[in-house]
């Protein structure tokens, strides 16, 4: 019987300490080697049906993982592109609530609209913030820069009292942190970080009626027969998600069908354990170090301020991680070891 351990090493060598996946995971073996075989097959000049194929498999497998029929899962490439399809469903004036300095692809589409009200506070205080005339709440579920985690339940329920919509961006937690996307209207993820998937693929789950959203980027990969839409207008858009759909980077879903794989293999719970006890190993030798990060309890991303300007001698020594808003940031993944953690610390200590 295969280890959590040992389905690791079949997967990944770095040739580095890498403790950056906040910015990039690292792709498996599996997912290697069907990106290869997709490339040949184009280039061999053979039908490339079975890619299609990927791109549906890669569906149901994140519609698992985020615990909602596969019916509500449209399936894309970018979390801007679909934080534009939810602000475009806002009506004038409307009040979108977000966190202070969160992702600019989390709420950059309600600012451009010119039209909307944004309001951003304090992470800690958005549930406490949401107010009567609050039409939607946008926050990431863990944020980028220094891997806080939002009071997703308290949001949830301060929502619900005001009849507020809610958006949650869980690039940043799906793979190491259990996803109910259930639980809100609309969520959204791209999965070239801790999903371990290429560059170029993502997904938005909206409520089983769509909850007020128009397919203002619907091709012909969003008619209920796609092969059939391809001229003129959709003659009838997808009655499932499949209608907020964009035309699919073909390679990348190959790539990420296997990457998904091999996540529900391992498990998320398993994955968390582990990322976590790295993280918080982490945060004791910097401890011991005279270092403080900032607080971000549960968190798998660790940042420390006042060490950013140490990311690029670190890159040279062959371990990356990256510098945010001057902090140093580490993100620990299923592919890191103990020994990881001591050769930063090693590294930090001079």
């Amino acid at each position: 019987m295969e280890t959590f351990e040992s389905l690791v090493r079949a997967e990944f060598a770095p040739e580095n300490t890498y403790l950056n996946t906040a910015s990039n995971g690292l792709l498996p073996a599996r997912a290697v080697t069907a990106l290869n075989e997709a490339v040949r097959l184009r280039a061999a000049g053979r039908p490339l049906d079975s890619l299609f194929e990927d791109v549906e498999a890669a569906r149901a497998a994140f519609a698992r993982l985020a615990g909602v029929p596969v019916t509500r899962v449209a399936a894309g490439a970018t979390a801007a592109a679909y934080t534009g399809v939810v602000a475009a469903s806002l009506p004038a004036g409307a009040e979108v609530l977000t966190a202070e300095n969160d992702f600019a692809s989390v709420v950059n589409a309600f600012h451009v609209r010119g039209d909307l009200k944004v309001r951003a506070v304090p992470l800690e205080r958005l549930a406490e913030s949401v107010r009567p005339g609050t039409a939607l709440v946008a926050v990431s579920a863990a944020q980028s820069a220094d891997g806080r985690i939002a009071d997703l339940p308290a949001l949830r329920e301060a929502a619900r009292e005001h009849g507020a919509r809610t958006y949650v961006d869980f690039s940043q937690a799906a793979g190491w942190l259990p996803v109910e996307a259930d639980a809100y209207d609309y969520t959204v993820c791209v999965c070239y970080k801790w999903l371990l998937g290429p560059h170029g693929a993502g997904f938005l789950v909206v409520p089983e009626d769509f909850g007020g959203l128009t397919p203002i980027l619907a091709g012909w990969v969003a008619g209920e027969n796609p092969w059939d839409s391809c001229y003129g207008p959709v003659a009838e858009l997808a009655r499932s998600a499949r209608r907020f759909d964009l035309s699919p980077a073909l390679f990348t879903y190959t790539g990420l069908r296997h990457s998904l794989a091999l996540i529900e293999e391992l498990g998320v719970d398993a994955v968390h354990a582990h990322d976590l006890a790295l993280a918080d190993r982490f945060r004791a030798g910097l401890a011991e170090l005279g270092h403080e990060p900032l607080p971000a309890p549960g968190s798998a991303i660790v940042s420390v301020p006042g060490l950013g300007h140490r990311q690029p001698a670190l890159s040279e020594a062959g371990i990356e991680l990256s510098a945010r808003a001057g902090n140093l940031r580490a993100s620990f993944h299923l592919y890191n070891t103990a020994a990881d953690v001591d050769r930063l610390l090693d590294v930090l200590s001079g």
